[in-house]
Protein backbone atom coordinates (compact mmCIF):
# COMPACT_ATOMS: atom_id res chain seq x y z
CA UNK A 1 0.00 0.00 0.00
CA UNK A 2 1.33 3.57 -0.72
CA UNK A 3 -0.22 6.50 0.68
CA UNK A 4 1.45 10.49 0.39
CA UNK A 5 0.35 13.45 2.26
CA UNK A 6 -0.26 17.08 0.78
CA UNK A 7 0.94 20.09 1.83
CA UNK A 8 -2.19 21.96 3.56
CA UNK A 9 -3.58 21.42 7.24
CA UNK A 10 -6.64 19.01 6.06
CA UNK A 11 -4.45 16.56 4.71
CA UNK A 12 -1.93 16.29 7.70
CA UNK A 13 -4.92 15.70 9.80
CA UNK A 14 -6.93 13.30 7.07
CA UNK A 15 -4.27 12.06 4.98
CA UNK A 16 -5.59 10.53 1.43
CA UNK A 17 -4.11 7.03 0.76
CA UNK A 18 -4.36 5.55 -2.56
CA UNK A 19 -3.89 1.64 -2.96
CA UNK A 20 -3.12 1.99 -6.86
CA UNK A 21 -2.68 5.07 -9.49
CA UNK A 22 -6.33 3.87 -10.95
CA UNK A 23 -7.86 4.52 -7.36
CA UNK A 24 -5.82 7.82 -7.26
CA UNK A 25 -6.56 9.24 -10.15
CA UNK A 26 -10.68 8.04 -9.51
CA UNK A 27 -10.34 10.17 -6.25
CA UNK A 28 -8.55 13.07 -7.90
CA UNK A 29 -10.96 13.38 -10.19
CA UNK A 30 -13.96 12.91 -8.45
CA UNK A 31 -12.81 15.45 -5.45
CA UNK A 32 -11.03 18.03 -6.88
CA UNK A 33 -12.04 18.28 -10.63
CA UNK A 34 -15.44 16.87 -11.30
CA UNK A 35 -17.04 19.72 -9.11
CA UNK A 36 -15.16 22.35 -11.43
CA UNK A 37 -16.90 21.01 -14.50
CA UNK A 38 -20.21 20.72 -13.17
CA UNK A 39 -20.48 24.26 -11.93
CA UNK A 40 -19.13 25.48 -15.45
CA UNK A 41 -21.48 23.03 -17.13
CA UNK A 42 -18.72 21.35 -19.05
CA UNK A 43 -19.97 17.80 -19.67
CA UNK A 44 -22.84 20.07 -22.30
CA UNK A 45 -19.77 21.74 -24.08
CA UNK A 46 -16.67 19.22 -24.27
CA UNK A 47 -17.19 15.81 -22.81
CA UNK A 48 -19.23 13.90 -20.30
CA UNK A 49 -18.00 12.83 -16.78
CA UNK A 50 -15.85 10.08 -16.23
CA UNK A 51 -16.53 6.73 -14.71
CA UNK A 52 -14.60 4.26 -12.41
CA UNK A 53 -15.12 1.63 -15.42
CA UNK A 54 -13.09 4.81 -17.03
CA UNK A 55 -10.04 4.42 -14.82
CA UNK A 56 -10.15 0.49 -14.73
CA UNK A 57 -9.95 -0.46 -17.96
CA UNK A 58 -7.55 -2.32 -20.21
CA UNK A 59 -5.79 -0.12 -23.36
CA UNK A 60 -8.08 0.66 -25.97
CA UNK A 61 -6.69 0.78 -29.56
CA UNK A 62 -9.16 2.50 -32.07
CA UNK A 63 -8.73 1.83 -35.58
CA UNK A 64 -9.80 4.74 -38.11
CA UNK A 65 -9.93 4.70 -41.98
CA UNK A 66 -11.51 5.29 -44.85
CA UNK A 67 -13.42 2.19 -46.42
CA UNK A 68 -11.86 -0.87 -47.18
CA UNK A 69 -8.20 0.19 -45.78
CA UNK A 70 -8.21 -2.94 -43.72
CA UNK A 71 -9.15 -2.06 -40.66
CA UNK A 72 -11.42 -5.54 -40.10
CA UNK A 73 -8.35 -7.88 -41.20
CA UNK A 74 -6.08 -5.94 -39.44
CA UNK A 75 -8.05 -6.57 -36.56
CA UNK A 76 -7.82 -10.50 -37.73
CA UNK A 77 -4.52 -10.35 -38.30
CA UNK A 78 -3.69 -9.67 -34.64
CA UNK A 79 -5.72 -11.73 -32.99
CA UNK A 80 -4.80 -14.91 -35.48
CA UNK A 81 -8.88 -15.70 -35.40
CA UNK A 82 -12.33 -14.47 -36.51
CA UNK A 83 -14.18 -12.48 -33.46
CA UNK A 84 -17.99 -12.01 -33.98
CA UNK A 85 -19.88 -9.82 -36.10
CA UNK A 86 -16.45 -9.90 -38.70
CA UNK A 87 -16.87 -9.09 -42.49
CA UNK A 88 -14.60 -8.25 -44.61
CA UNK A 89 -14.96 -7.05 -48.38
CA UNK A 90 -14.07 -4.71 -50.85
CA UNK A 91 -17.08 -2.28 -50.29
CA UNK A 92 -17.80 -0.92 -47.31
CA UNK A 93 -18.59 -4.13 -44.83
CA UNK A 94 -18.08 -2.33 -41.28
CA UNK A 95 -21.12 0.05 -40.62
CA UNK A 96 -20.90 -0.11 -37.02
CA UNK A 97 -18.85 0.93 -34.49
CA UNK A 98 -17.53 -2.66 -32.58
CA UNK A 99 -15.55 -2.97 -29.52
CA UNK A 100 -13.35 -6.26 -29.70
CA UNK A 101 -13.10 -7.08 -26.28
CA UNK A 102 -11.86 -10.59 -23.84
CA UNK A 103 -14.78 -12.75 -22.72
CA UNK A 104 -14.98 -16.49 -21.79
CA UNK A 105 -17.52 -16.94 -24.08
CA UNK A 106 -17.64 -15.77 -27.89
CA UNK A 107 -20.75 -13.98 -28.91
CA UNK A 108 -22.12 -10.54 -29.30
CA UNK A 109 -23.57 -7.96 -26.96
CA UNK A 110 -26.25 -5.13 -28.27
CA UNK A 111 -25.12 -1.46 -27.86
CA UNK A 112 -28.32 -0.78 -25.69
CA UNK A 113 -27.52 -3.51 -23.38
CA UNK A 114 -23.72 -2.22 -23.29
CA UNK A 115 -24.26 1.33 -21.94
CA UNK A 116 -26.12 -0.13 -18.98
CA UNK A 117 -23.32 -2.34 -18.09
CA UNK A 118 -21.21 -0.60 -15.22
CA UNK A 119 -18.00 -2.73 -15.66
CA UNK A 120 -17.56 -1.90 -19.28
CA UNK A 121 -16.56 2.08 -19.97
CA UNK A 122 -19.28 2.76 -22.31
CA UNK A 123 -21.93 4.13 -20.17
CA UNK A 124 -21.50 7.55 -21.65
CA UNK A 125 -22.28 6.81 -25.05
CA UNK A 126 -25.91 6.92 -24.22
CA UNK A 127 -25.78 9.94 -25.13
CA UNK A 128 -25.39 9.64 -29.01
CA UNK A 129 -29.41 7.78 -28.60
CA UNK A 130 -30.43 4.58 -30.49
CA UNK A 131 -29.25 6.08 -33.87
CA UNK A 132 -25.57 5.24 -32.79
CA UNK A 133 -26.34 2.34 -30.12
CA UNK A 134 -27.73 0.41 -33.05
CA UNK A 135 -24.25 0.44 -34.91
CA UNK A 136 -22.59 0.07 -31.85
CA UNK A 137 -21.82 -3.88 -30.47
CA UNK A 138 -19.28 -5.43 -28.15
CA UNK A 139 -17.39 -8.42 -29.79
CA UNK A 140 -16.49 -10.92 -26.92
CA UNK A 141 -13.65 -13.98 -27.65
CA UNK A 142 -11.30 -15.96 -25.64
CA UNK A 143 -7.73 -14.19 -26.93
CA UNK A 144 -4.36 -13.95 -25.62
CA UNK A 145 -4.23 -10.49 -27.00
CA UNK A 146 -7.24 -9.66 -25.61
CA UNK A 147 -6.18 -10.11 -21.96
CA UNK A 148 -4.11 -7.08 -22.35
CA UNK A 149 -5.85 -4.90 -24.71
CA UNK A 150 -9.33 -4.19 -26.66
CA UNK A 151 -9.69 -2.55 -29.79
CA UNK A 152 -11.94 -0.43 -31.19
CA UNK A 153 -13.23 -1.20 -35.18
CA UNK A 154 -14.97 1.78 -36.70
CA UNK A 155 -17.03 2.26 -40.05
CA UNK A 156 -15.31 2.78 -43.41
CA UNK A 157 -15.39 6.28 -44.30
CA UNK A 158 -16.61 6.92 -47.38
CA UNK A 159 -13.61 8.73 -50.10
CA UNK A 160 -13.81 10.55 -53.38
CA UNK A 161 -16.12 9.17 -56.37
CA UNK A 162 -18.24 7.15 -53.82
CA UNK A 163 -18.11 10.06 -51.17
CA UNK A 164 -19.74 12.49 -54.27
CA UNK A 165 -22.64 10.54 -54.77
CA UNK A 166 -23.00 9.49 -51.40
CA UNK A 167 -24.15 13.16 -51.11
CA UNK A 168 -26.38 13.49 -54.12
CA UNK A 169 -28.53 10.37 -52.76
CA UNK A 170 -28.74 12.31 -49.40
CA UNK A 171 -31.59 14.47 -48.28
CA UNK A 172 -29.79 18.04 -47.51
CA UNK A 173 -30.00 19.00 -43.81
CA UNK A 174 -26.78 16.85 -42.60
CA UNK A 175 -23.29 17.34 -43.00
CA UNK A 176 -21.81 14.92 -45.52
CA UNK A 177 -20.04 13.23 -42.83
CA UNK A 178 -22.99 12.53 -40.72
CA UNK A 179 -24.85 11.34 -44.02
CA UNK A 180 -22.63 8.62 -45.24
CA UNK A 181 -23.53 6.08 -43.66
CA UNK A 182 -24.11 6.88 -40.66
CA UNK A 183 -27.30 8.83 -40.51
CA UNK A 184 -28.58 10.01 -37.48
CA UNK A 185 -26.02 10.36 -34.91
CA UNK A 186 -22.69 12.84 -35.47
CA UNK A 187 -19.53 10.24 -36.52
CA UNK A 188 -17.15 13.02 -35.49
CA UNK A 189 -18.40 13.41 -31.85
CA UNK A 190 -18.28 9.78 -31.26
CA UNK A 191 -14.69 9.21 -32.41
CA UNK A 192 -13.72 12.47 -30.40
CA UNK A 193 -15.37 10.49 -27.13
CA UNK A 194 -13.32 6.91 -28.34
CA UNK A 195 -10.28 9.66 -28.98
CA UNK A 196 -10.36 10.75 -25.21
CA UNK A 197 -10.35 7.14 -23.69
CA UNK A 198 -7.83 5.12 -25.96
CA UNK A 199 -4.29 4.75 -25.78
CA UNK A 200 -3.46 4.30 -29.12
CA UNK A 201 -4.97 5.52 -32.02
CA UNK A 202 -4.06 4.27 -35.49
CA UNK A 203 -4.93 5.74 -38.65
CA UNK A 204 -4.55 3.12 -41.86
CA UNK A 205 -4.48 4.40 -45.51
CA UNK A 206 -4.70 2.31 -48.53
CA UNK A 207 -1.26 2.44 -50.47
CA UNK A 208 -2.89 0.98 -53.44
CA UNK A 209 -5.29 3.90 -53.75
CA UNK A 210 -4.45 6.71 -51.66
CA UNK A 211 -7.32 8.97 -51.61
CA UNK A 212 -8.12 11.26 -48.46
CA UNK A 213 -11.57 12.25 -48.51
CA UNK A 214 -12.92 15.66 -47.03
CA UNK A 215 -14.71 13.36 -44.13
CA UNK A 216 -11.82 11.55 -43.42
CA UNK A 217 -9.82 14.97 -43.22
CA UNK A 218 -12.39 16.42 -40.84
CA UNK A 219 -12.50 13.11 -38.93
CA UNK A 220 -8.62 13.25 -38.28
CA UNK A 221 -8.92 17.34 -38.07
CA UNK A 222 -11.91 16.43 -34.87
CA UNK A 223 -8.71 13.94 -33.01
CA UNK A 224 -6.72 17.47 -32.35
CA UNK A 225 -5.92 17.52 -29.28
CA UNK A 226 -4.48 13.67 -29.33
CA UNK A 227 -2.04 13.85 -31.74
CA UNK A 228 0.44 11.98 -29.67
CA UNK A 229 -1.69 8.70 -29.16
CA UNK A 230 -1.91 8.81 -33.45
CA UNK A 231 0.00 6.15 -35.16
CA UNK A 232 -0.50 5.75 -39.30
CA UNK A 233 -0.38 2.06 -41.01
CA UNK A 234 0.63 2.71 -44.77
CA UNK A 235 -1.57 -0.78 -45.13
CA UNK A 236 -1.21 -3.31 -48.46
CA UNK A 237 1.62 -1.65 -49.57
CA UNK A 238 3.03 -4.66 -51.27
CA UNK A 239 0.45 -3.90 -54.06
CA UNK A 240 3.25 -1.93 -55.14
CA UNK A 241 6.36 -1.47 -56.42
CA UNK A 242 9.25 0.29 -54.83
CA UNK A 243 9.62 3.47 -56.64
CA UNK A 244 5.70 3.74 -56.76
CA UNK A 245 5.51 3.55 -52.84
CA UNK A 246 7.51 6.12 -52.01
CA UNK A 247 5.87 8.14 -54.09
CA UNK A 248 2.57 7.61 -51.64
CA UNK A 249 4.34 7.72 -49.18
CA UNK A 250 5.61 11.09 -49.71
CA UNK A 251 2.16 12.24 -50.81
CA UNK A 252 0.55 11.04 -47.85
CA UNK A 253 3.32 12.76 -45.12
CA UNK A 254 2.49 15.80 -47.30
CA UNK A 255 -1.31 15.31 -47.29
CA UNK A 256 -0.81 14.91 -43.27
CA UNK A 257 1.28 17.97 -42.94
CA UNK A 258 -1.59 20.13 -43.77
CA UNK A 259 -4.41 18.07 -41.91
CA UNK A 260 -2.23 17.85 -38.36
CA UNK A 261 -1.26 20.43 -36.88
CA UNK A 262 1.78 19.48 -35.04
CA UNK A 263 5.77 20.03 -35.05
CA UNK A 264 6.45 16.63 -34.98
CA UNK A 265 6.15 14.41 -38.14
CA UNK A 266 3.77 11.01 -37.16
CA UNK A 267 5.06 7.96 -37.51
CA UNK A 268 3.99 6.07 -40.49
CA UNK A 269 4.52 2.06 -40.80
CA UNK A 270 4.54 0.66 -43.72
CA UNK A 271 3.37 -2.46 -44.53
CA UNK A 272 0.37 -5.46 -45.41
CA UNK A 273 -1.29 -6.66 -42.33
CA UNK A 274 -2.76 -10.24 -43.06
CA UNK A 275 -1.70 -12.93 -43.45
CA UNK A 276 -2.16 -13.80 -47.35
CA UNK A 277 1.00 -13.95 -49.90
CA UNK A 278 2.96 -10.97 -50.31
CA UNK A 279 2.32 -9.78 -53.89
CA UNK A 280 5.52 -8.21 -54.83
CA UNK A 281 7.63 -9.50 -52.02
CA UNK A 282 10.80 -6.65 -53.08
CA UNK A 283 10.17 -4.94 -49.46
CA UNK A 284 9.66 -8.33 -47.77
CA UNK A 285 12.50 -7.16 -45.18
CA UNK A 286 11.23 -3.60 -44.92
CA UNK A 287 7.81 -4.92 -43.76
CA UNK A 288 9.34 -6.93 -41.29
CA UNK A 289 11.15 -4.70 -39.78
CA UNK A 290 7.93 -2.35 -39.79
CA UNK A 291 5.88 -4.70 -37.94
CA UNK A 292 7.54 -5.40 -35.48
CA UNK A 293 8.25 -1.98 -34.42
CA UNK A 294 4.06 -1.34 -34.84
CA UNK A 295 3.84 -4.59 -32.81
CA UNK A 296 6.36 -3.07 -29.67
CA UNK A 297 4.65 0.26 -29.65
CA UNK A 298 1.06 -1.67 -29.00
CA UNK A 299 3.08 -4.33 -26.84
CA UNK A 300 4.02 -1.15 -24.21
CA UNK A 301 0.91 -0.24 -23.94
CA UNK A 302 -0.75 -2.12 -20.82
CA UNK A 303 3.31 -0.90 -19.18
CA UNK A 304 2.35 2.90 -19.94
CA UNK A 305 -1.43 2.75 -19.95
CA UNK A 306 -1.63 4.34 -16.31
CA UNK A 307 0.65 7.27 -17.25
CA UNK A 308 -1.71 7.74 -20.68
CA UNK A 309 -4.66 7.96 -18.07
CA UNK A 310 -2.80 10.55 -15.43
CA UNK A 311 -1.77 12.55 -18.56
CA UNK A 312 -5.24 12.35 -20.13
CA UNK A 313 -6.39 13.37 -16.36
CA UNK A 314 -4.21 16.60 -17.03
CA UNK A 315 -5.04 18.07 -20.50
CA UNK A 316 -8.97 17.47 -19.17
CA UNK A 317 -8.14 19.89 -15.77
CA UNK A 318 -6.76 22.61 -18.71
CA UNK A 319 -9.24 22.50 -20.43
CA UNK A 320 -11.87 22.30 -17.80
CA UNK A 321 -9.90 25.56 -16.18
CA UNK A 322 -10.29 27.01 -19.94
CA UNK A 323 -13.76 26.68 -20.32
CA UNK A 324 -14.53 28.05 -16.54
CA UNK A 325 -12.68 31.26 -17.62
CA UNK A 326 -14.69 31.57 -20.81
CA UNK A 327 -18.05 30.38 -18.97
CA UNK A 328 -17.45 33.33 -15.98
CA UNK A 329 -16.80 35.97 -18.67
CA UNK A 330 -19.63 35.53 -20.66
CA UNK A 331 -21.28 35.76 -17.54
CA UNK A 332 -19.79 38.51 -16.10
CA UNK A 333 -20.66 40.70 -19.86
CA UNK A 334 -24.31 39.68 -19.31
CA UNK A 335 -27.07 42.65 -18.65
CA UNK A 336 -28.96 42.22 -15.75
CA UNK A 337 -32.40 43.18 -17.49
CA UNK A 338 -32.59 44.17 -21.00
CA UNK A 339 -30.65 43.18 -24.24
CA UNK A 340 -29.30 39.97 -23.08
CA UNK A 341 -30.66 38.04 -26.67
CA UNK A 342 -28.88 40.78 -28.50
CA UNK A 343 -25.80 40.29 -26.42
CA UNK A 344 -25.79 37.14 -26.22
CA UNK A 345 -24.94 37.09 -30.18
CA UNK A 346 -22.70 40.08 -29.73
CA UNK A 347 -20.67 37.96 -27.15
CA UNK A 348 -20.62 34.80 -29.19
CA UNK A 349 -19.65 36.53 -32.38
CA UNK A 350 -16.88 38.29 -30.64
CA UNK A 351 -15.65 34.91 -28.72
CA UNK A 352 -12.12 35.35 -30.15
CA UNK A 353 -11.62 38.13 -28.38
CA UNK A 354 -12.46 36.88 -25.20
CA UNK A 355 -9.79 33.91 -25.87
CA UNK A 356 -7.42 36.74 -26.71
CA UNK A 357 -8.44 38.31 -23.54
CA UNK A 358 -8.25 35.41 -21.28
CA UNK A 359 -5.04 33.86 -22.96
CA UNK A 360 -3.30 37.82 -22.02
CA UNK A 361 -4.54 37.69 -18.25
CA UNK A 362 -4.30 34.16 -17.44
CA UNK A 363 -0.86 33.39 -19.35
CA UNK A 364 -2.80 30.29 -21.11
CA UNK A 365 -1.49 28.60 -24.43
CA UNK A 366 -3.92 28.82 -27.34
CA UNK A 367 -3.46 25.32 -27.88
CA UNK A 368 -5.63 24.98 -24.53
CA UNK A 369 -8.71 26.57 -25.74
CA UNK A 370 -11.23 24.34 -27.40
CA UNK A 371 -12.28 25.10 -31.17
CA UNK A 372 -13.67 28.56 -31.75
CA UNK A 373 -16.62 27.06 -34.00
CA UNK A 374 -17.21 24.74 -32.47
CA UNK A 375 -17.92 26.73 -29.08
CA UNK A 376 -19.98 29.26 -30.87
CA UNK A 377 -22.22 26.53 -32.21
CA UNK A 378 -22.95 25.18 -28.81
CA UNK A 379 -23.28 28.74 -26.84
CA UNK A 380 -26.05 29.53 -29.49
CA UNK A 381 -28.05 26.82 -27.10
CA UNK A 382 -27.02 28.09 -24.12
CA UNK A 383 -29.00 29.85 -21.49
CA UNK A 384 -26.47 32.65 -20.31
CA UNK A 385 -28.44 33.19 -17.39
CA UNK A 386 -27.84 30.00 -15.74
CA UNK A 387 -23.74 30.42 -16.48
CA UNK A 388 -21.77 30.92 -12.91
CA UNK A 389 -19.29 33.82 -12.27
CA UNK A 390 -15.67 32.93 -11.21
CA UNK A 391 -15.63 31.06 -8.42
CA UNK A 392 -11.99 30.89 -7.30
CA UNK A 393 -11.91 28.34 -5.01
CA UNK A 394 -12.85 25.35 -7.24
CA UNK A 395 -10.05 26.74 -9.54
CA UNK A 396 -7.42 26.88 -7.21
CA UNK A 397 -8.14 23.24 -5.99
CA UNK A 398 -7.60 22.41 -9.40
CA UNK A 399 -4.57 24.36 -9.55
CA UNK A 400 -3.43 22.68 -6.59
CA UNK A 401 -4.08 19.26 -8.11
CA UNK A 402 -1.75 20.24 -10.81
CA UNK A 403 0.48 21.07 -9.01
CA UNK A 404 1.42 19.31 -6.05
CA UNK A 405 -1.10 15.88 -6.30
CA UNK A 406 -0.49 14.93 -9.55
CA UNK A 407 3.39 14.85 -8.77
CA UNK A 408 2.69 12.97 -5.65
CA UNK A 409 0.99 10.40 -8.45
CA UNK A 410 3.79 10.16 -10.81
CA UNK A 411 5.87 8.92 -8.02
CA UNK A 412 3.01 6.35 -7.57
CA UNK A 413 3.21 5.19 -11.23
CA UNK A 414 7.22 4.88 -11.15
CA UNK A 415 6.72 2.75 -8.56
CA UNK A 416 3.76 0.43 -9.53
CA UNK A 417 6.15 0.16 -12.51
CA UNK A 418 8.99 -1.22 -10.61
CA UNK A 419 7.14 -3.57 -8.14
CA UNK A 420 4.54 -4.87 -10.83
CA UNK A 421 6.32 -7.78 -12.89
CA UNK A 422 6.61 -6.24 -16.74
CA UNK A 423 3.41 -6.07 -18.95
CA UNK A 424 3.39 -6.51 -22.24
CA UNK A 425 0.50 -8.03 -25.28
CA UNK A 426 0.75 -11.01 -25.72
CA UNK A 427 -0.43 -13.85 -28.54
CA UNK A 428 -1.70 -14.32 -31.69
CA UNK A 429 0.70 -12.30 -34.40
CA UNK A 430 2.49 -10.80 -31.39
CA UNK A 431 4.02 -15.09 -30.53
CA UNK A 432 4.24 -15.44 -34.49
CA UNK A 433 7.67 -14.14 -34.74
CA UNK A 434 9.15 -13.90 -31.42
CA UNK A 435 10.77 -17.30 -31.44
CA UNK A 436 12.39 -19.40 -34.09
CA UNK A 437 13.82 -18.94 -37.27
CA UNK A 438 11.09 -16.32 -38.32
CA UNK A 439 11.85 -13.71 -35.63
CA UNK A 440 12.83 -10.81 -37.46
CA UNK A 441 16.51 -10.83 -38.38
CA UNK A 442 16.87 -14.33 -37.25
CA UNK A 443 20.02 -15.31 -39.19
CA UNK A 444 20.59 -12.05 -40.18
CA UNK A 445 23.35 -9.45 -39.43
CA UNK A 446 25.47 -10.66 -36.39
CA UNK A 447 23.04 -13.54 -35.89
CA UNK A 448 24.08 -14.44 -39.29
CA UNK A 449 25.39 -18.20 -38.81
CA UNK A 450 23.56 -18.67 -35.91
CA UNK A 451 22.98 -22.38 -36.63
CA UNK A 452 25.91 -23.42 -38.98
CA UNK A 453 28.23 -25.96 -37.13
CA UNK A 454 31.39 -23.84 -38.14
CA UNK A 455 32.12 -20.51 -37.11
CA UNK A 456 30.52 -18.42 -39.74
CA UNK A 457 34.02 -15.82 -39.46
CA UNK A 458 36.04 -18.50 -40.92
CA UNK A 459 34.39 -18.18 -44.40
CA UNK A 460 36.43 -14.71 -44.87
CA UNK A 461 39.08 -15.52 -42.46
CA UNK A 462 41.82 -16.46 -45.28
CA UNK A 463 40.99 -12.56 -46.74
CA UNK A 464 41.25 -11.21 -42.90
CA UNK A 465 44.89 -12.88 -42.19
CA UNK A 466 45.96 -11.45 -45.29
CA UNK A 467 45.62 -7.77 -43.66
CA UNK A 468 46.84 -8.88 -40.00
CA UNK A 469 50.00 -10.16 -40.95
CA UNK A 470 50.93 -6.50 -42.90
CA UNK A 471 50.47 -5.22 -39.77
CA UNK A 472 53.40 -6.62 -37.83
CA UNK A 473 51.88 -9.40 -35.49
CA UNK A 474 53.95 -9.52 -32.25
CA UNK A 475 53.68 -13.29 -30.44
CA UNK A 476 50.67 -13.62 -32.42
CA UNK A 477 49.06 -10.20 -31.82
CA UNK A 478 48.60 -6.81 -33.24
CA UNK A 479 48.64 -3.92 -30.66
CA UNK A 480 45.45 -1.38 -30.40
CA UNK A 481 47.38 1.40 -32.42
CA UNK A 482 48.09 -0.69 -35.87
CA UNK A 483 44.45 -2.42 -35.31
CA UNK A 484 43.17 1.12 -35.27
CA UNK A 485 44.99 2.10 -38.46
CA UNK A 486 43.02 -0.52 -40.21
CA UNK A 487 39.66 -0.53 -38.69
CA UNK A 488 39.64 3.42 -39.58
CA UNK A 489 39.38 2.73 -43.07
CA UNK A 490 35.49 1.43 -42.68
CA UNK A 491 34.85 5.21 -42.08
CA UNK A 492 32.73 4.20 -38.92
CA UNK A 493 32.38 6.51 -36.64
CA UNK A 494 34.58 5.92 -33.12
CA UNK A 495 32.18 5.06 -31.18
CA UNK A 496 30.86 2.47 -33.51
CA UNK A 497 34.50 1.22 -33.87
CA UNK A 498 35.06 1.43 -29.91
CA UNK A 499 31.83 -0.98 -29.51
CA UNK A 500 33.43 -3.37 -32.37
CA UNK A 501 37.06 -3.23 -30.60
CA UNK A 502 35.01 -4.21 -26.94
CA UNK A 503 32.87 -6.84 -28.54
CA UNK A 504 36.00 -8.60 -30.09
CA UNK A 505 38.73 -8.23 -27.45
CA UNK A 506 37.48 -11.19 -26.19
CA UNK A 507 40.55 -11.75 -23.21
CA UNK A 508 40.51 -8.02 -22.83
CA UNK A 509 43.58 -7.41 -22.90
CA UNK A 510 43.91 -4.64 -25.39
CA UNK A 511 45.43 -6.19 -28.28
CA UNK A 512 43.99 -8.93 -31.32
CA UNK A 513 45.20 -11.98 -32.38
CA UNK A 514 43.99 -13.44 -35.92
CA UNK A 515 40.83 -14.76 -34.91
CA UNK A 516 40.05 -11.35 -32.85
CA UNK A 517 40.61 -9.33 -35.46
CA UNK A 518 38.59 -11.37 -38.21
CA UNK A 519 35.93 -11.10 -35.56
CA UNK A 520 36.41 -7.52 -35.78
CA UNK A 521 36.30 -6.96 -39.52
CA UNK A 522 33.27 -9.46 -39.87
CA UNK A 523 31.75 -6.69 -37.21
CA UNK A 524 32.82 -3.62 -39.10
CA UNK A 525 30.89 -5.52 -42.30
CA UNK A 526 27.54 -6.26 -40.51
CA UNK A 527 27.28 -2.90 -39.69
CA UNK A 528 28.55 -1.41 -43.04
CA UNK A 529 25.68 -3.45 -44.31
CA UNK A 530 23.25 -1.73 -42.62
CA UNK A 531 22.33 -4.33 -39.22
CA UNK A 532 22.54 -3.20 -35.76
CA UNK A 533 25.79 -4.62 -33.42
CA UNK A 534 24.80 -6.82 -30.95
CA UNK A 535 25.07 -5.40 -27.21
CA UNK A 536 27.14 -8.79 -26.04
CA UNK A 537 28.89 -11.18 -28.72
CA UNK A 538 26.40 -14.09 -29.74
CA UNK A 539 27.84 -17.17 -28.97
CA UNK A 540 28.19 -18.59 -32.24
CA UNK A 541 30.52 -15.60 -33.12
CA UNK A 542 32.95 -16.70 -30.40
CA UNK A 543 36.12 -17.80 -32.08
CA UNK A 544 36.42 -21.30 -31.40
CA UNK A 545 39.70 -21.46 -29.92
CA UNK A 546 38.20 -18.95 -27.03
CA UNK A 547 34.76 -20.56 -26.36
CA UNK A 548 36.31 -23.17 -23.96
CA UNK A 549 37.80 -20.47 -21.86
CA UNK A 550 34.58 -18.37 -21.94
CA UNK A 551 32.13 -21.09 -21.16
Amino acid sequence: MFSWLGTDDRRKKDPEVFQTVSDGLRKLYKTKLLPLEEYYKFHEFHSPALEDADFDNKPMVLLVGQYSTGKTTFIRYLLEQDFPGMRIGPEPTTDSFIAVMHGDVEGVIPGNALVVDPKKPFRKLNAFGNAFLNRFVCAQLPSPVLESISVIDTPGILSGEKQRISREREESGYSGLRRCTYGGYDFAAVLEWFAERVDRIILLFDAHKLDISDEFSEVIKALKNHEDKMRVVLNKADQIETQQLMRVYGALMWSLGKIVNTPEVIRVYIGSFWSHPLLIPDNRKLFEAEEQDLFRDIQSLPRNAALRKLNDLIKRARLAKVHAYIISSLKKEMPAVFGKDNKKKELVAGLGEIYARIEREHQISPGDFPNLKKMQDLLLAQDFNKFQPLKNKLLETVDEMLAHDIAHLMVLVRQEETQKPVQVVKGGAFEGTQNGPFGHGYGEGAGEGIDDADWVVSRDKPMYDEIFYTLSPVNGKVTGANAKREMVKSKLPNTVLGKIWKLADIDKDGMLDDEEFALANHLIKVKLEGHELPNDLPCHLLPPSKRKVHE
